[in-house]
């Protein structure tokens, strides 16, 4: 037994004020130095490690704060009865957990602890005692109490899930009580049993908004979604459907259209909402005279015909309409007034079922909706929530009981509409059930959300609002990145029992059979960057990766879900092997598959355990990075400095041109008519398309993604980093429609190659 004293901070930490920093920000988990892509060492400066520490929320203002916050953080465990939570792998062996208690030596003889673990359903599945006689393993004396630790073996063989144990501590008439959150994890991620006996998959990309047809009001929405599912796996024989992130955003420009930057990631769009599947909405003659009025018609046809999605008008539109529908169905489906209202049919109560299931998170998402909308109207100039009255600054304030109190036929709207959302993206995984594809739909889950949106509102206590994450220097930014999302505070993170998190991951899987993580190194470490500075004052953030890939682990076996990781830029090679281990898809894209002289790696580089595609939203599309077009737009914005850079980019991607063709030519894979010369083909074809396509397709890649945008031609991209205004980023449409696509022969050549290579157990 050990025995430890002190009296506290300044006596045990008497080092120089910039030693107590460094020894703090090891603590906290900022890397002292890192190395970008380019091989350049970058050391950590003392102001980021002041900014980053502060973020956190430690005081940092001094050489005396300093000590007294060491001080603290070595007293921190000792003050809680249990530790927040314990991860283990399933098939754990013996196990210890600890329990902190005030304890006389003298009283050691008298000390009795009884404890029981229960499951998610509040069932007792262990109870036991102990004592009395208990030998501490550890006593040290904190504030001038003695504290005694205690190790106790925890029951072995428990099934997966999560756990509560509650203890409690008795001394004569004293107890000590303490609850540590217990989860048990699978070894590995959830892979479909079909792709775990060899079966490879692929699939068609596609951004959800740009889809076109006959029916949808000027963007692309669930029912067009269950439509392409059920052609794209019937017709095609593709086995995913990749997505954008469904996420829930302002819809407006030039900020808020982004889906990586929504306002929560908890919740769906209702932008893609399909009024025409809403019973209430044809049932409402207010919503069907306002829908046949000839102004609502030519706005709603103006809107289908658009080049670009106009976000604003068509959820302008569809809000309209979601009122008047939810107005009619409180009439069918309720009795009584508030806040007395109550379900008479089936459809109310699924409604309530909804709504209670999903909790409090739903509540204070919607709550957020209507304090919005409460806020413009009673503002003479829009406010962000940080610049709203102090009571309604956090969620969980008794004014805001009682706003959402005297609010709450508004909270249900906005409960209604998710409702909706949900229950319609629900009907397209059940399509992609039906016709039996092996993974169905993969959207996309968001680093993080707009740090004035509902999420961080919502999440505050777990954000570091005061820092941003970005990334260091690469290839794709040389200079950084500065994405300007508040990370999480992985300190805040563990010491709640990562409930946030595990909530993101269960509404996002829920979504389809894959997920893919956007910038999955964010479970290993996070590139910090003190909030209003550049992405040269950055720094490395650790997290708790083992716990993290745990949880995901878990969630994902629940889900059954695949999980897709994104992996491009600064990627450590333990960080792939952790992947690896876990069974997340490494993300390869063509572009950046080179070898150390440029020249594409072959089909037979590619890991197994990854999805390969050609582009990514972020980067021109196939016939676009073929004719320059990106090039030439970056050169109009003034993105170069000085032509001769122009000039040079034009000269390196014709050597990358050569490049590809030069390895389709040693796969066997050039068309008919084309050499390995960039001069031979000058402008993408639909045969070359098909060619890269299958290069990929040849790989052991499990998943291959061919994006619509290539196979039709697209020439311009989804998305142009680095602007904001100057392009008309995350609107444009494809430029066919679901009905043109389902007869457009290159859709039909391309899947019909791929599928004789990559043959799915979907059934036609």
């Amino acid at each position: 037994m050990k025995v430890f004293t002190h009296t506290r901070a300044t006596r045990m930490y008497d080092g120089t004020e910039q030693d107590l920093l460094c020894l703090l920000a090891s603590r906290a988990g900022i890397s002292p130095e890192y190395y970008d892509i380019a091989g350049t060492l970058h050391v950590t400066s003392d102001d980021t490690r002041r900014a980053i520490l502060s973020a956190m929320g430690f005081d940092t203002t001094s050489q005396e704060s300093l000590a007294t916050t060491l001080a603290d953080w070595d007293e921190a465990s000792w003050r809680q009865p249990c530790d927040p939570i314990l991860i283990l792998e399933q098939g754990y062996g013996p196990t210890r957990w600890a329990f902190r208690l005030p304890l006389e030596e003298k009283e050691e003889t008298q000390l009795v602890l009884t404890w029981h673990l229960c499951d998610e359903k509040g069932t007792v599945v262990h109870r036991e005692d102990a004592g009395p006689r208990l030998v501490p393993q550890e006593v040290q004396m904190v504030a001038g109490r003695r504290m005694a630790r205690l190790e106790l073996p925890l029951v072995p063989n428990l099934a997966l899930g999560y756990y509560d144990l509650s203890v409690v501590g008795t001394i004569g008439a004293t107890t000590t009580k303490g609850v540590l959150r217990v989860v048990v994890a699978p070894a590995h991620c959830y892979v479909p049993p079909g792709m775990a006996h060899g079966e490879r998959v692929w699939g068609l990309a596609v951004q959800l908004y740009a889809l076109r047809s006959r029916t949808n009001w000027g963007v692309g929405d669930f029912t067009d979604l269950a439509r392409l599912v059920e052609w794209a796996g019937k017709e095609l024989g593709a086995g995913i459907i990749g997505l954008n992130p469904l996420h829930a955003l302002k819809n407006s420009r030039p900020h808020h259209l982004s889906p990586y930057s929504p306002t929560s990631r908890l919740f769906l769009n209702e932008l893609y909402i399909d009024l025409d599947r809403l019973p209430e909405y044809h049932a409402s003659p207010e919503a069907q005279r306002l829908r046949h009025s000839p102004e609502f018609q030519t706005g709603v046809e103006q809107a289908r015909a658009a080049d670009f999605v106009d976000s604003e008008s068509v959820v302008k539109a569809k809000r309209t309409m979601l009122d008047l529908a939810y107005r009619q169905f409180l009439t069918e489906n309720y009795a009584g007034t508030e806040p007395s209202l109550q379900p008479t049919s089936a459809r109310g109560w699924l409604l309530e079922r909804f709504i209670r299931d999903e909790g409090e998170s739903l509540e204070r998402f919607a709550l957020f909706q209507v304090l919005e909308e409460d806020r413009r109207l009673i503002e003479q100039a829009p406010k962000l929530w940080p610049e709203w009255p102090e009571q309604y600054r956090n969620p969980g304030t008794p004014a805001l009981r009682e706003f959402a109190r005297r609010h709450r036929k508004r909270v249900r709207f906005f409960q209604y509409v998710q409702w909706v959302a949900a229950d319609q993206l629900r009907a397209a995984n059940t399509r992609a059930s039906q016709v039996h594809m092996t993974v169905g739909l993969y959207p996309d889950l968001a680093l993080g959300s707009d740090r004035n949106g509902a999420e961080a509102w919502m999440l505050q206590d777990t954000l570091a609002l005061t820092a941003d994450c970005g990334a260091p220097p690469d290839a794709f930014a040389p200079q950084g990145q500065n994405w300007g999302f508040a990370p999480f505070n992985p300190l805040r993170l563990k010491s709640t029992g990562y409930r946030s998190f595990i909530e993101l991951l269960r509404k996002t899987l829920r979504q389809g059979g894959a997920i893919r993580i956007d910038h999955v190194m964010m479970l290993f470490r996070l590139f910090w960057v003190p909030r209003g500075l550049t992405a040269a004052a950055g720094a490395y953030v650790q997290y708790p990766a083992e716990d993290l890939l745990r949880i995901l682990a878990l969630e994902s076996v629940r889900a059954q879900t695949l999980v897709i990781g994104e992996d491009l830029g600064t990627v450590p090679d333990y960080v792939r092997e952790q992947l690896a281990r876990y069974k997340i898809l490494s993300y390869r894209v063509l572009y950046f598959e080179r070898n150390w002289d440029g020249s594409c790696k072959p089909p037979s580089a590619y890991p197994d355990q990854s999805l390969a595609v050609v582009t990514t939203h972020d980067l021109p599309t196939l016939t676009g990075y073929w004719s320059g077009e990106d090039i030439r737009l970056r050169a109009r914005l003034g993105m170069y400095v000085h032509e001769q850079a122009v000039q040079q980019a034009f000269e390196e991607r014709a050597r990358d041109k050569t490049h590809f063709l030069t390895a389709l030519q040693g796969a066997g894979l050039l068309p008919t008519g084309v050499s390995a010369q960039q001069e031979s083909v000058p402008a993408m074809t639909p045969e070359l398309c098909r060619a890269i396509h299958l290069y990929l397709a040849g790989s052991p890649a499990w998943v291959v993604l061919a994006n619509l945008d290539d196979v039709i031609g697209e020439v311009t991209q989804m998305n142009l980093p680095g602007t904001v205004d100057a392009y008309p980023n995350w609107s444009r449409k494809l430029s066919l429609s679901l009905e043109e696509l389902q007869q457009d022969e290159r859709v039909q050549s391309l899947s019909a190659a791929l599928r004789a290579l990559r043959p799915s157990t979907t059934q036609p």
